[in-house]
């Protein structure tokens, strides 16, 4: 089936990968701003939080080119 992984009989979504490493790389982005000093110069930083989370699962979802259907 297009848009599944299968591990050991367990069926996830493209999606729902794509999310967790999303959510890793956030997290590393999220660390490495707030030690260059970023987050002195965001006005909220949870609302910039969501949005670079929404950005990188865009550019992965973007790189790998899973076909959703």
């Amino acid at each position: 089936m297009i848009g599944e992984a299968s591990f050991y009989g367990l069926y996830l979504p493209w999606l729902m990968l794509l999310a967790g490493g999303a959510l890793l790389a956030s997290w590393v982005l999220r660390r490495l701003l707030a030690t260059a000093g970023v987050y002195r110069w965001v006005w909220h930083p949870a609302l910039f939080d969501i949005a670079l989370y929404v950005l990188v699962l865009y550019l992965l979802v973007r790189l790998t080119e899973v076909p959703f259907q």
